[in-house]
């Protein structure tokens, strides 16, 4: 076997691909697992999109396209930061790529130097330290407690800044805990920011549209023009329009941070596929109201799921603003056994127990950043999450 290369000592697997393959698995094996571990819709692709992915083919749309995008979908893309966000960005502020992850992934290697510092707020998506750390900068993780919902405060933030500060990456709504930041919540943490020049901002916005109870969605460049040349607006097609195998992602900011960016992606994918590309502008440009649909029958799972986890002993849940995940507290089972004499001792044990005993996938909050919580995505139908709601309150019940 060859001789790795250091770097790979740095990161480690996803753990939520992890726990999804875990049950792929086992219901491969004939179990009856219910999984709630992945981070996509189960809903279809729009037939308006598909109908434009098969014209594409036909029309013989399958040669390379310029490596940031084609003119169409830049255009697409332009069109929908000014109709939803009142964000201007011209062509060469934008770039689409193999999803919003490899725009991530690039814009920190295209950024960060030996040392640099990434600020996180935890909990936070599960590739954002290890994405850091690839391109040898430092996480800076901040702790944010369930008695601010979740959130980064602004005295937090201010704290952790230091002269190495590269950038704050901020995810509203959040993954893994819904939680999304108000247009007040934004306003305070841009006065930080604005004290700070050198510190530039990554705005994931990928679950943008999903939000419910009559949550606004703002995001900071739009909140703080001042702020403008130094936000990176993170989005993609994969979690609104339940298009996550197409991959697309995109980003708009600086110029030269965005032909950075393309740079980067010249020499690993090039351009995105092209026939996703045309797909994407059918759904930027497309119908919107059917999402209210699918927000509609979120908002319901996510009430299902919440009422369902907080009549379990041990278990306490927020209610999140949007994304389609709740993040339970279990501190309250930290100690207890399992009928078989096993003592839960943290998250790993007890999501190890619900996938052995109760076969229900769930992510360890240990994965994200936060001990003493947990992940379940509700991206799922209303039937199978009773029966998995059951199952766990069974599950948390027989622990003693």
């Amino acid at each position: 076997m060859p001789e790795l290369a250091h770097r790979l000592s740095l990161v480690k697997p996803s753990p939520t691909l992890a726990v999804t393959a875990k049950a792929a698995e086992l219901k491969a094996a004939g179990k009856d697992v219910i999984g709630l571990g992945a981070g996509e819709p189960d809903f279809d692709t729009p037939d308006h999109v598909k109908n434009a992915a098969i014209e594409a083919i036909k029309s013989g749309q399958t040669k390379y396209t310029a490596v940031a995008g084609t003119p169409e979908l830049k255009k697409a893309i332009s069109t929908k930061f000014k109709r939803e966000n009142n964000l201007d960005y011209a062509a060469n502020q934008i770039v689409a790529g193999v999803g919003a992850k490899q725009i991530i992934f690039n814009a920190l290697l295209a950024t960060l130097n030996a040392g640099d510092e990434v600020i996180i707020p935890a909990p936070y998506w599960v590739s954002y330290p290890d994405m850091v750390l690839f391109a040898e900068g430092k996480p800076v993780t901040i702790p944010c407690l369930e008695k601010n919902g979740f959130k980064l405060q602004p005295a937090e933030l201010e704290k952790a800044i230091t002269e190495k500060s590269k950038w704050l990456i901020l995810n509203s709504p959040s993954n893994p805990t819904g939680a999304a930041y108000s247009k007040e919540e934004l306003r305070a943490l841009a006065d930080v920011l604005l004290k700070h020049p050198h510190v530039m901002i990554l705005a994931d916005d990928i679950y943008e549209h999903l939000v419910y109870d009559g949550f606004k969605f703002y995001t900071l460049a739009q909140i703080e023009p001042k702020l403008y040349d130094r936000v990176l607006t993170v989005n993609g097609v994969s979690k609104a329009y339940a298009m996550t195998g197409w991959r697309i992602g995109y980003a708009a900011g600086n110029k030269e941070l965005i032909k950075a960016i393309s740079d980067i992606q010249s020499h690993s994918t090039s351009n995105a596929c092209s026939i996703s590309q045309a797909a994407s502008v059918a759904a930027l440009n497309g119908p919107q109201e059917f999402l209210n649909g699918w927000r509609n029958s979120f908002a319901t799972r996510r009430n299902l799921v919440v009422d369902a986890l907080n009549a379990i002993p041990g278990i306490s849940c927020l209610k999140p603003e949007g994304a389609f995940y709740v993040f339970p507290n279990m501190k309250e089972l930290i100690g207890k056994k399992t009928p078989a004499g096993k003592t839960i001792n943290n998250s790993s044990d007890l999501c190890d127990y619900l996938l052995d005993e109760a076969l229900v996938a769930a992510v360890a909050g240990s994965a994200f950043g936060l001990e003493g919580y947990f992940r379940i995505s509700y991206a799922t139908g209303e039937a199978t999450l009773q029966k998995a709601m059951e199952r766990i309150k069974k599950a948390c019940t027989a622990l003693v």
